[in-house]
């Protein structure tokens, strides 16, 4: 008698919290029911350098994340403000990056309101930043709180993809 193992799909899910100045990622694989840690950072830029080369440097250090852990598909949190009009064009142009590079990697992207991230990781939509990193380190089986905030929010965007109903995997 012959024993075949089963085939354990693996999906790898890049998450990311679009900003500017920083831009959280965090990586996480989930085989079944269960996902796991892979990585985190945060992509930071300076303030004094022309937004063009804050874009293209962000540009390139996503594409070097994209080619070294390789995902299945990319989850964003969605645009989001309430007063500052020039921080949320900013946040839009990284966004529209962001799309570009899904495209160019033909990775499907699936984006997440706030709310919904923090319903996923949390199960309350009005979690505060450090709520959510606390759950988030639960979820994964960190000693820690990832850091900084912006990592913290992109792996919940993460962890939300692999938990939700519509994601094809």
């Amino acid at each position: 008698m012959i024993l075949r193992s089963k085939t354990i799909k693996l999906t790898t899910i890049l998450g990311l919290d679009p900003g500017l100045a920083s831009l959280g990622w965090g990586v996480v694989r989930k085989s079944g029911t269960r996902i796991f840690y892979t990585a985190h950072g945060c992509i930071t830029t300076k303030s004094t350098e022309a937004s063009c080369e804050r874009i293209g440097y962000i540009r390139d250090t996503l594409t070097t994340i994209i080619e070294t852990y390789k995902p299945s598909a990319l989850a964003v949190e969605s645009l989001f403000f309430s007063r500052n009009v020039t921080s949320a064009l900013y946040v839009a142009e990284v966004r529209g990056i962001i799309k570009l590079l899904a495209f160019d990697h033909k990775l499907p992207l699936f984006e997440y309101t706030p709310l919904i991230i923090k319903q996923a990781v949390c199960g309350n939509g009005r979690a505060g930043k450090e709520e959510v990193g606390k759950f988030v380190a639960l979820i994964l089986g960190l000693s820690e709180i990832p850091a900084p905030d912006h990592a913290a929010d992109a792996l919940g965007a993460a962890i939300c993809c692999c938990n939700n109903a519509y994601y094809p995997g």
